[in-house]
């Protein structure tokens, strides 16, 4: 039997108060709920997507108990098409209770961390073309624009020893991923 390479395909966390929560990843993220309904196992499930050909990335069941200050979530990624569309998304979790904000230029992608109203940390973020070894952050100032961002970010990358473009990274990973 040949390698396996396994694709995330989506998540489920459990949540206390899943209402909010659906509010909160459709309103923030654009995420529409494509279907809910109990589980035999009698939880209350809410599947969403923003993907046509996925019927869902994301799940919601309720159920989630009092973690007491900690969760087992580090983080829930999503990606965006643009720099636009991570300033609103960095906008709406403002306006609708995100916590923790922290924006940052990982030289490979930049990226907007917030925690939402029941603590789990998201991200929304977007892929750059280049390269450079993780982990690296710097700050990001949205407020710049797309051109300030884009140069300041690929003069940072370049500085890097570890800098390449994304498709000589993308093409070193699938070598090391056949051999």
């Amino acid at each position: 039997m040949g390698t396996i390479r396994a694709r995330l395909s989506h998540v489920g966390i459990h949540a206390q108060d899943k209402p909010r929560l659906e509010r909160f990843y459709t309103t923030v993220l654009g995420l529409m709920v494509t279907d809910s309904g109990k589980a035999r196992s009698g939880m209350d499930l809410t599947f969403m997507s923003a993907d046509p050909a996925n019927h869902h990335q994301f799940v919601l069941v309720s159920g989630r108990p009092d973690t007491s200050g900690f969760n087992p979530i580090n983080q829930i990624s999503f990606m965006v098409d643009s720099l636009a569309d991570l300033r609103e998304v960095h906008r709406r979790a403002l306006e609708n209770g995100a916590t923790e904000m922290r924006v940052l230029s990982h030289g490979n992608a930049w990226s907007c961390y917030f925690k939402d109203p029941e603590g789990n940390v998201v991200e929304a973020y977007l892929d750059t073309p280049w390269h450079v070894p993780q982990p690296h952050g710097d700050p990001l100032d949205l407020s710049k624009s797309d051109e300030d961002i884009i140069r300041e970010t690929e003069a940072i990358c370049r500085a890097d020893p570890g800098f390449m473009m994304i498709e000589d990274y993308q093409r070193a990973m699938a070598q090391r991923l056949a051999g």
